[in-house]
């Protein structure tokens, strides 16, 4: 959360909106956030901060855990369309890294704007050759992808 906030302002430049989410009341976000994570970013999270406490968007998104009554960590990219593009579940001692996040949305952002044209292939950077699918690539990614050079 606190890594998300710090740089929300990265995620607001490439037209991405922020929400968390979890079984926890709206006022113990109120504290937490007063209490710890206003510590950790200044001014605190800058986006808003769901409850679910019947877990119903926790269960549409298959991170509900029953047994406990929590959600598990997760993180989703959705598009414009409301379609999912990526998921992300890890478990909670373990910490995600926020510039694959980016690296994600902007590899997504950039394959929508060509309309399917453009492909990223697995590392792709900004500003690093695209594939071009289609009949001539079948085949060839080994002479335009070098993922070693």
């Amino acid at each position: 959360m606190s890594a998300v906030a710090d740089k929300h302002k990265d995620l607001q430049a490439l037209g991405v909106e922020v929400f968390s989410v979890s079984v926890d009341s709206h006022f113990v976000h109120k504290m937490w956030n007063d209490h710890e994570l206003s510590k950790m970013v200044d001014g605190g999270v800058p986006f808003h901060m769901l409850s679910d406490q019947a877990g119903n968007i926790g269960r549409a998104y298959g991170v509900y855990d029953e047994a406990q009554g929590i959600e598990l960590r997760g993180r989703f990219i959705i598009d414009p369309d409301g379609v999912i593009q990526a998921m992300e579940v890890l478990t909670p001692p373990v910490g995600r890294k926020f510039a694959e996040t980016v690296r994600q949305i902007q590899a997504y952002q950039l394959v929508r704007a060509s309309k399917g044209t453009e492909a990223t292939p697995a590392g792709w950077m900004p500003g690093e050759p695209v594939l071009k699918p289609g009949p001539d690539l079948v085949g060839n990614v080994w002479k335009v992808w070098k993922p070693h050079e």
